[in-house]
């Protein structure tokens, strides 16, 4: 199975994160910060890391440059998920190593197209 971290300061997001991916098959955990996602991915790497952008201690994109300089961390497909939307953000997001970048508000449709795009479904 799968294996999915969930990366956003909201616990709502996380939970509904969290039943989407699990409908899909994945097995999720959460992290409500970029450090505690840091710590989380040096004890167990993901499959995949669905990210937020702003967040408190260690935002998205201080914790997607952390990530791929770990041992294995080019490994998980990551999936920005954010309201940050202008072409700045975009652009230093896949700079920094992101495979994907969606908008908030999300849907099963939108996580599970992009999931299909990175090859994990």
């Amino acid at each position: 199975m799968k294996h999915c971290l969930v990366v956003d300061d909201s616990s709502v997001i996380r939970k509904v994160a969290r039943c989407i991916l699990e409908e899909l098959s994945f097995r999720t955990t959460e992290a409500e910060n970029g450090q505690e996602a840091l710590d989380r991915c040096r004890s167990e790497m993901p499959d995949a890391v669905l990210l937020d952008w702003n967040m408190p201690v260690m935002d998205g994109i201080d914790f997607l440059v952390a990530l791929r300089r770990e041992n294995n961390g080019a490994v998980p497909k990551v999936i920005f998920c954010t309201t940050e939307n202008d072409a700045d953000h975009i652009t230093r997001a896949i700079t920094a190593g992101a495979n994907e970048y969606i908008m908030k508000p999300f849907d099963r449709e939108i996580i599970e197209a992009k999931l299909q795009e990175v090859g994990l479904i």
